[in-house]
């Protein structure tokens, strides 16, 4: 292998190219239409240097190949403590994400997968879909009384947000009552998830850390006084048994547990509802030709998950020295996968900047391998009958104009904002 320190450095034309790239994509422009900064870094190469050290992988073969084998790990505690300069990784609010599965390596990992099991099979969601079907229905409601008094309405304040926080807030019994509150806190925490958070920013996380463990720590403890036959009631059980000899142990993982699958899925899921929303209705052919073929609306749903990924960026480090894509790289060396990049890569997707319900294609937008997405069945089945019960209901429904975005993003695409008329 190609010795690490023999690796030879980005050009200064590519580092400058890199940098221009990047500062679109935090622009208005670049946060409304990512694909040319996406077919920029991948005309760089599939394994491209980045400013401060780490690597962009921008093909959809290496992007895979990272998310599949065991020679990639994400970011733990472990990799934390042996970077030179760890005061990034101490702040409060990353220190809390890094104890959940997201961010957590074999054995833990495996052994809280495995507790889980799959917490959103078929037999959970069918037991879910009348309660789904309901959420769906009144939020809909409300959307037809904004439109009939105003004219237009915003889906995302009005059904894309909400819908995700009400349907694990049935699941995990959190009373409606808390439901704006959880949103404002896991909005506010994602900034820790960030690659380069502002201090008013890792601040504000601060602060949302702080709230979100004083209401899931009163949520478990509450539960553990009061057992119900529920999904936070089986979790009090069996870790409360696997760590009989050590509570706190025990605490720990299901608090972790709760509180990560509670907030994980909420602005992705609202980022999947709105887009595939738009992309159903904002073309009356389209629209009209779905509404005559519902079974297609899954299809629907895969096209807007690869086209405009609700994450654009996740990060993993090398387990040891390593090639990829032809680079060699030393152990501990972080890349950035590109989820955006890598489903547009035309080797994968022929004419990926073409938006084609039947078009099969391949996307890595949950992910893959070990760290695969553990809500991607329910954000499908909520973005399906959400979906379903629009084109029924509002037949002309029409997006009013373009999506406004949170552009201080580059990890987790938020929609603020998309205004429908109908």
């Amino acid at each position: 292998m190609t010795a690490v320190g023999d690796i030879s450095g980005p050009t200064i034309s590519d580092r400058r190219a890199v940098i221009s790239l990047l500062r679109h994509l935090r622009s208005p422009e670049g946060q409304a239409d990512p694909l040319p900064v996406w077919e920029g870094l991948r005309s760089l190469g599939d394994v491209v240097r980045a400013p401060w050290g780490a690597y962009f992988v921008t093909s959809f073969e290496a992007c895979s190949q990272v998310l599949r084998s065991r020679n990639w790990l994400v970011p733990d505690f472990a990799w934390q403590e042996r970077q030179p300069d760890p005061r990034r990784w101490q702040e409060l609010a990353t220190q809390e994400l890094t104890g959940t599965l997201s961010r957590i390596n074999a054995p833990s990992h495996t052994c809280q997968r495995r507790a889980l099991g799959n917490p959103f099979d078929r037999t959970t969601l069918e037991g879910l879909r009348p309660a789904v079907a309901r959420i769906v229905t009144g939020l809909l409601d409300g959307l037809e009384e904004r439109l009939r008094a105003d004219g237009e309405a915003d889906f995302v304040q009005t059904v894309a947000e909400l819908l995700p926080v009400r349907t694990v807030g049935e699941w995990l019994g959190i009373p409606e009552e808390h439901h704006a509150h959880i949103l404002d806190f896991a909005h506010r925490q994602a900034y820790a998830q960030e690659l380069f958070p502002t201090k008013e920013q890792l601040a504000q996380a601060g602060q949302a850390t702080l709230e979100m463990r004083a209401f899931f720590g009163e949520l478990v403890r509450e539960r553990r006084a009061r057992p119900g036959n529920d999904v936070l009631t089986g979790w009090i059980r069996h870790w409360d048994a696997h760590f009989a000899d050590d509570p706190q142990a025990a605490a720990r993982v299901i608090y972790h547990l709760t509180m990560f699958i509670t907030i994980a899925s909420l602005e992705t899921s609202a980022v999947l509802l709105t887009n595939a929303v738009r992309f159903a209705t904002q073309e009356p052919a389209r629209a009209e030709w779905l509404r005559a073929h519902p079974e297609h609306i899954d299809d629907l749903i895969e096209e807007t998950l690869r086209y405009d990924p609700p994450v654009w960026l996740n990060s993993h480090v090398a387990a040891d020295d390593t090639v990829l894509a032809g680079t060699p790289l030393a152990k501990d060396t972080t890349v950035h996968i590109l989820y955006g990049a890598a489903a547009h890569d035309p080797r994968r997707n022929p004419d990926p900047h073409v938006f084609d319900i039947l078009r099969d294609g391949g996307h890595i937008t949950f992910g893959s391998g070990a760290h695969y997405c553990l809500g991607a069945p329910l954000a499908r089945f909520e973005a399906r009958e959400a979906i379903a019960q629009i084109l029924e209901r509002f037949p002309t429904l029409r997006p009013a104009g373009p999506p406004a975005y949170d552009n201080s993003r580059l990890v987790f695409r938020r929609i603020t904002s998309l205004k429908v008329t109908a």
